[in-house]
């Protein structure tokens, strides 16, 4: 059973991270930042005296950088800097330092507490909370890792006016999963939010509830037994046209592969679960308004279900989708065939 973690959406960064550390017992910090986070985020927190005492570790940036040999290069570190059991790590940055962060923290002398400081709206939303770390293996996306929450999870979006429109798009297609999965109210607050120019004051509170639905489920169910799957909602095609996109060395920023594969999935839940068209053409329009298309043709569709059938929630060979009957309507456990999976494709690719 996985400990709790602590979930703080705070207005004063350091305070609230300064209490979370002194909520540790620990002999030594390290903090854990990419090159990007280093500069634009590490100054927002590093006058706290805690962090002046701690040891970086930096690695790359971007998903490239969530392979084994970077999770050796901060074993590496941690070990050079005389880490014991009774360590603590800092992770700031997002979804890609969260994960593999979370995951060196784990599994460095069987596990040592770490908190996680999401500076991405895709890390504060999905990646940082739910207790799952890992890293990208021979071409597949979180293929290795384990579920450990950390200690806690520090949201504040003051670092979100450090990110680019492409990442506030991104971090968006989870919320919007998180909508659907949701209810209508939440749904047609996100469909109505300017996301070129974003009211970050108003973006708090969205976060705020995109983060209780996913908590909500997680406690649920914390290892992805049933109701968890939800999450899982426009991710099997998502996480295959990310992957086909890293293998082409056109790498696919994680949020817009799933509001791709929202799309498609969208698609198959008309066809088998009965979802409204008229929703689902809605969230298209809102799709292709602001994450454009995924580029791909026919020629690769054996490569996109090759792809999917690597899918962690596949069972006895069969492709699973999380699925919806309507808004909230949540239908895990849905297996499409070939031929539907195909018709979800070209339909994304026609429309």
């Amino acid at each position: 059973m996985m400990n709790n973690q602590k979930i703080i959406l705070s207005e004063q960064l350091e305070t609230a991270l300064a209490t979370a550390i002194t909520e540790c017992e620990y002999d030594r910090m390290f903090i854990l930042v990419d090159v990007n986070t280093q500069r634009l985020c590490l100054p927002l927190v590093s006058s706290l005296p805690e962090i002046e005492k701690a040891q970086l570790i930096t690695i790359g940036a971007t998903d490239e950088s969530k392979t084994i040999d970077t999770l050796v290069s901060v074993w590496s570190a941690l070990g050079s800097g005389g880490a014991t059991r009774h360590s603590l790590m800092l992770n700031l940055g997002g979804g890609m330092v969260t994960d593999l962060g979370g995951f060196a923290a784990s599994t460095f002398k069987r596990g040592i507490s770490y908190i996680n400081i999401p500076t991405t709206l895709l890390a504060m939303v999905d990646a940082s909370v739910g207790g799952k770390t890992g890293i990208n293996f021979r071409g597949l996306k979180n293929e290795i890792g384990v579920f450990n929450n950390a200690q806690s999870v520090i949201l504040n979006t003051q670092f979100l006016k450090t990110l680019d429109r492409e990442n506030i798009c991104s971090g968006y297609a989870e919320m919007l999963k998180h909508g659907l999965i949701s209810n209508e109210s939440m749904w047609a607050e996100l469909l109505n939010f300017d996301l070129d120019q974003p009211d970050y004051w108003r973006l708090q509170s969205m976060v705020a509830d995109s983060v209780a639905v996913k908590e909500r489920i997680v406690n649920e169910d914390p290892t992805e037994r049933g109701l968890r799957k939800a999450l899982n909602l426009g991710h099997t095609i998502g996480h295959a046209f990310e992957s086909l996109a890293l293998a082409r060395h056109t790498p696919l920023l994680h949020g817009y592969a799933v509001a791709y594969g929202l799309g498609c999935e969208l698609y198959l839940s008309c066809l088998k679960t009965g979802f409204p068209t008229e929703q689902m053409h809605q969230a298209m329009h809102f799709i292709r308004n602001y994450y454009g298309r995924m580029d791909f043709s026919c020629k690769d569709y054996s490569t996109l279900l090759e792809l999917m059938t690597h899918d962690k929630k596949n069972t006895a060979g069969q492709i699973n989708f999380t699925l919806l009957g309507g808004i909230g309507d949540i239908r895990i456990n849905q297996i499409a065939t070939q031929e539907e999976i195909i018709a979800a494709l070209d339909f994304y690719r026609e429309s």
